[in-house]
């Protein structure tokens, strides 16, 4: 009986090992090769005209799985799985083995060394950084004033002095700047503000001098010529003695008229004020009242306001739009500069290196100092001023009694009195300028 499908007989299949087929021969398709290991056999044995190559029945006889290996005992073929070798080397390692360093781990971090040498860099570039800073910013010191020329000074006392001036220079200032800034062409300088900082262990305490204050001009020795100029009880404006003989003359006349040693002089021009407000991006003020005074320019309305440094020029130089007119402009001149300090002294500035660097480079160039400021210094002035600002000190006018024979604004003998003495004790300032 015929069981393939129509079409497909038995017969036509031939000889062929397969289904049906009782030929010990397989199909030629299907043929597979003994995979033997060991030598191979001579003619005579099986395979060669010898022995059949199977066993009885034409069946070829199956390799055993023994001892890890297919075969009988020295057949030569072993599969590898009993001893974990089927790819590669020894130890399932893959091509080459442990040897050959292709597939060797990875050693782990040495992450304690990292953060080590991180450290160390970071620490060098800050110090190097920092030293480059300072003598760049050391080297823009305008150190002009020499304070040894002043005769006769007073003991100096508890705490640092000193004395802040904001004066009408024009230099380096172009045509265009001055009609800007409305400062005018005038000749020469002249100050446009005085005041006394003294820093110590009782907080800062900030005192504004009238440039209208009646003093007497003590002698005194020419910063240029040298020559001592004995006093004759000559009494005029403050401000007079800077325009007759410079800062010494200044700092001579403030103490022989206070009994107040003068540590440290500084002094900034209009240029140089605004190009600081400019190069911190502005001061934020709140202004009391509207302003308006076509000499300085000023135009305020009311309120907190940012003030750029053609704004804040006119803001501090204004004082005929004022009720107590130079009064009351010492003390928006104080408030502006411990605003100003504050800002400079913000995170913001110090931290940012396009801010900062630009900041000190407009105030160092336009500062003018005396031959014994250092960085430190400066440093410490314009912290206390940032502390007036803050409330941690205190901020007032020369106390004034009323006006001298000669119009100009006469001091409260008695209460300047009490007042150098405490400063000079560095005590808490108990004086009012009222």
């Amino acid at each position: 009986m015929n069981t393939w499908p129509e079409g497909r007989s038995d017969d036509n299949r031939g000889n062929r090992y397969g289904h049906g087929s009782s030929s010990a021969q397989p199909e030629s398709a299907r043929v597979m090769r003994q995979v033997r290991r060991g030598p191979a056999p001579s003619p005579g044995q099986a395979g060669y005209g010898g022995a059949p190559p199977y066993g009885a029945g034409g069946v070829p006889q199956q390799p055993s799985y023994v001892d890890g290996g297919y075969g009988g005992p020295g057949d030569g073929y072993d599969s590898g799985y009993n001893t974990g070798q089927v790819y590669g080397a020894p130890g399932g390692r893959g091509p080459g083995g442990p040897g050959d360093g292709m597939y060797e781990p990875r050693p782990a971090p040495n992450w304690r060394r990292r953060i080590k040498v991180t450290t160390i860099t970071l620490v060098t570039v800050l110090v190097v950084t920092s030293v480059a800073t300072y003598f760049w910013a050391d080297s823009k010191l305008n150190r002009d004033v020499d304070l040894s020329q002043v005769i006769e000074r007073p003991e100096a006392g508890e705490g640092t002095n000193y004395l802040i001036v904001g004066s009408d220079s024009r230099a380096g200032m172009s045509a265009e700047e001055k009609k800007r800034l409305r400062t005018g062409s005038a000749e020469g300088k002249r100050t446009d503000s005085m005041m006394i900082l003294h820093t110590g262990s009782n907080g800062p305490t900030l005192i504004s001098l009238p440039r209208d204050s009646n003093v007497t001009i003590p002698s005194f020795k020419g910063s240029d010529s040298g020559k001592v100029y004995p006093g004759t009880g000559r009494q005029t404006k403050l401000n007079a003695a800077y325009a007759e003989d410079g800062p010494e003359l200044l700092v001579r006349t403030v103490e022989a008229n206070t009994d107040l040693h003068i540590d440290h002089y500084v002094e900034i021009g209009f240029g140089g004020f605004a190009s600081i407000v400019d190069a911190v991006g502005g001061v934020e003020m709140d202004i009391p009242q509207d302003i308006k005074d076509t000499k300085s320019g000023a135009d305020f309305k009311k309120g907190k306001q940012t003030l750029t440094g053609e704004q804040a020029l006119a803001f501090v130089r204004t004082r005929y739009a004022l009720k107590g007119s130079d009064l009351d402009r010492t003390k928006n001149q104080q408030k502006f500069l411990s605003a100003l300090a504050n800002q400079v002294a913000t995170p913001s500035t110090i931290l940012n290196p396009f801010k900062l660097y630009p900041t000190m480079g407009a105030g160092l160039d336009s500062l003018v100092v005396d031959k014994d400021m250092g960085l430190f210094d400066l440093a410490s002035m314009f912290w206390a001023m940032k502390g007036v600002s803050g409330g941690e000190g205190k901020s007032m006018n020369m106390p004034i009694s009323g006006n001298a024979a000669n119009g100009n604004l006469q001091w409260d003998t008695a209460k300047v009195k009490q007042l150098v003495n405490e400063l000079k004790n560095d005590e808490k300032v108990t004086v009012s300028s009222n």
